[in-house]
């Protein structure tokens, strides 16, 4: 009976194909692919030309990510790096549409080419080419600096990539002078680094921001000697005083003998200042906020026998004995050596610079040069093709912009200042904006408008004139700054800054204050976690002001209210 159903089903399954045939639905059938119109097409979308890797790491790994097309059949396809194969391809699910991701593990410092080689069944080949770099994450940016710590999040020494030994729980403070954190001194504890032989000579310099604590009413802050009974070597930057003054000292040896800088008293008043020495074969000199507090002779030149690490935070294990221990709740910021001696005018430049939180000279590039932060571009920006200084400055267009975070850069006081050149169509657009999200329009995210907190820094206008303007939030209220107007017409560079303080805010326009509006307190920054750059979206959206299509170079962030000299004179640097 079985057997009689099975045969029935059988009988019953091919009257049913032939009917459907005969109802219409074609069979499948080969489709001649037809002849070889062209090469392969190869799309690689990472690593991108220019794309520079950054990593602390001394080899980095990057996944290579790639397309290749073609209209008949993909045969094979070859990855090399700086003409070595990496990677080759010879079976695909989809011999049209290929995709691959090629892990590469052996990126060092330097330039690198990535090449694509792919030939298809006809034996045409198509070869692509990118080239990218890894550089390391710091390169020494003054004359003679060996050795730099900023803190950002780690006790790393990032000219020669080295991680400082920690004693006890030394700590990194959220407050910073710069960037995202500072070496807070804690009880018992400091950090240490080694130091290369070939980095010292007879001229020494340190340099760094400090927030001193009257905790210790004595501490060491920098040391680098040979052993814990010997001052004949090295140096030692150390503090004693009280609650309400504290000095700040010098002792460096010699050789055969040490040398005192009494250096000079500075208040305990909890503010950032900036501290640097220098030390030649004849004298050493104290700096405080560029200016010499005191300058002694010294017998010969700095001597760095048995010197092999330099002490922070502490007198740690070679000047202690006088009690200069842990610098308890002090913090130490942009620690910077130097194998030369620092002038007054080098210092100042040091502290110029360390105002500039944030500069991106779109030189070919959407990086932001002080402290590499993450930028994410969103549609798709162009670059210029010409600029104020540079290469290249940023291009706008259409529903396109840049984002990155803005940890780090906020303060109470703070200024930007960039070239812009304006295309009034769209006839209103965002320049910067660093505000909240307004969470009570988060369904409709193109309805953005929130502005207790962070500012916004937008023009809007006809296409003879567009007038550049700043809202301000100060926690409870926002605050307007109707700024002045550029002439379109004119088609010029034009060089804009605006400053905001805890009582007003000032917009210039080629160096001149245009305009100035009160502020009843400091900005407040309030759920500000995203800069966008040359648009307001995606947290000022609601009156349209979107993507700028014109374009913008040299743009700093500083965490400070600039002068207007300052304006000036970084319109001529």
């Amino acid at each position: 009976m079985k057997n009689i159903n099975k045969l029935f089903i059988g009988l019953f399954s091919i009257l049913l194909m032939f009917s459907s045939c005969s109802d219409g639905i074609d069979p499948i059938t080969a489709v001649d692919p037809g002849a070889d119109a062209g090469s392969p097409v190869i799309t690689i979308m990472y690593p991108a030309e220019g794309t520079a890797i950054q990593v602390p790491e001394a080899v980095a790994t990057i996944d290579i990510r790639l397309e290749v097309v073609d209209d008949i059949e993909v045969e094979k396809i070859e990855v090399l790096v700086n003409g070595n194969q990496i990677a080759m391809f010879d079976e695909f699910t989809d011999y049209r549409i290929v995709k691959r991701t090629v892990t590469f593990d052996n990126v060092t410092n330097g330039e690198h080419t990535l090449t694509v080689r792919a030939t298809d069944i006809s034996g045409n080949v198509t070869t692509k080419e990118v080239n990218f770099s890894k550089e390391p994450p710091y390169s020494p940016k003054y004359a003679g600096e060996f050795f730099y710590m900023p803190y950002d999040g780690d006790f790393m020494e990032l000219v020669n990539i080295y991680t400082a030994e920690e004693i006890g729980t030394p700590a990194i403070s959220s407050t910073s002078f710069l960037g995202t954190g500072a070496y807070k001194g804690v009880a018992d504890s400091f950090i240490t680094v080694p130091l290369n032989e070939d980095d010292l000579g007879s001229e020494f310099s340190a340099a760094f921001w400090y927030k001193l604590s009257g905790d210790a009413s004595r501490a060491g802050i920098l040391v680098a000697g040979d052993n814990a009974d010997d001052r004949n070597q090295g140096f030692r930057l150390f503090r004693e005083g009280s609650a309400t003054s504290q000095t700040i000292k010098l002792n460096v040896g010699t050789g055969s003998g040490d040398s005192w800088n009494d250096g000079g008293s500075i208040d305990v008043t909890g503010d950032w200042v900036h501290i640097a020495f220098s030390v030649t074969a004849s004298e050493t000199v104290l700096y405080v906020n560029g200016m010499p507090l005191r300058t002694a002779t010294i017998p010969g030149a700095i001597d760095w026998t048995g010197v092999e690490k330099i002490t922070i935070g502490a007198g740690g294990e070679t000047f202690s004995y006088w009690d200069h221990k842990s610098d308890t709740n002090s913090l130490v910021d942009e620690l910077r050596l130097f194998n030369t001696a620092l002038s007054q005018s080098d210092i100042q430049n040091l502290i110029n610079a360390s105002a500039v939180t944030l500069y991106m000279p779109f030189d070919g590039q959407y990086k932001d040069m002080v402290a590499n932060r993450e930028v994410t571009v969103v549609g798709t920006p162009g670059f210029a093709g010409e600029s104020v200084e540079g290469t290249d400055a940023y291009a706008g267009a259409a529903n396109s912009y840049l984002t990155l975070p803005s940890e780090g850069l906020l303060g109470e006081d703070f200024s930007a200042t960039f070239w812009y050149k304006v295309n009034a169509s769209p006839d209103r657009a965002g320049l910067i904006t660093i505000g909240p999200e307004d969470t009570e329009n988060a369904s409709f995210p193109d309805v953005q408008n929130k502005r207790t907190s962070g500012f916004r820094l937008f023009r809007e206008g006809n296409a003879t004139e567009q007038r550049i303007k700043l809202n301000v939030g100060s926690g409870t209220s926002d605050h307007w700054n109707d700024g002045g107007v550029i002439n379109v017409a004119e088609g010029d560079w034009v060089h804009v800054a605006f400053t905001i303080s805890s009582s007003e805010t000032v917009i210039y326009l080629n160096g001149d204050a245009v305009n100035t509006g009160a502020l009843p307190n400091a900005i407040d920054w309030t759920g500000t976690d995203l800069v966008s750059i040359m648009s307001g979206a995606p947290r000022f959206s609601e009156w349209g002001h979107l993507s700028d299509t014109s374009f913008m170079d040299e743009l700093r962030f500083y965490n400070k209210v600039l002068t207007q000299d300052e304006i000036q004179s970084a319109m001529a640097d």
